[in-house]
């Protein structure tokens, strides 16, 4: 059994649409302790070339629930030849002039102490989807 008293979260972003690393995206931490409790903003990161994002804050001790907010639209806007390639491939219409349906993507999960999270996000204009990864 761990002896750690908190969480820690790391995440990365894959965009689906054009099969590589979605570089560049911003990504803000909060947490709160207890389902009731107040969210406070630890701070952020933005994801490498790799699509990693390595430097998240560190939770506070007694952290039972984490939300990711994931600035997509910027990413999409900032990466017009991926936009493209994205809008080929698909039937649907460009429902905003970013590209982008939905313009950020914020993932709120409960977390236990000593354990380690790691949330991917597979994101294309058009969706995106979410798992605990390893």
């Amino acid at each position: 059994m761990s002896t750690e008293t908190t969480a820690s979260v790391s995440t990365h972003i894959l965009d689906t649409s054009i099969g590589k690393p979605a570089e560049g995206v911003a990504i803000s931490l909060s947490a709160r302790k207890g389902p009731g409790g107040e969210w406070v903003a630890l701070g952020g990161s933005a994801t490498d070339v790799d699509g990693r994002c390595k430097d998240l804050p560190a939770l506070p001790e007694g952290t039972t629930h984490v939300r990711l907010d994931f600035e997509t639209e910027t990413y999409f806007v900032n990466k017009n030849s991926s936009k493209k390639q994205a809008e080929a491939q698909q039937d649907a219409p460009r429902v905003r002039d970013s590209g982008a349906f939905f313009p950020e993507v914020t993932i709120t999960f409960s977390v236990n102490p000593g354990e380690h999270y790691h949330v991917p996000l597979l994101l294309n204009p058009f969706g995106y989807s979410v798992y605990r990864g390893s």
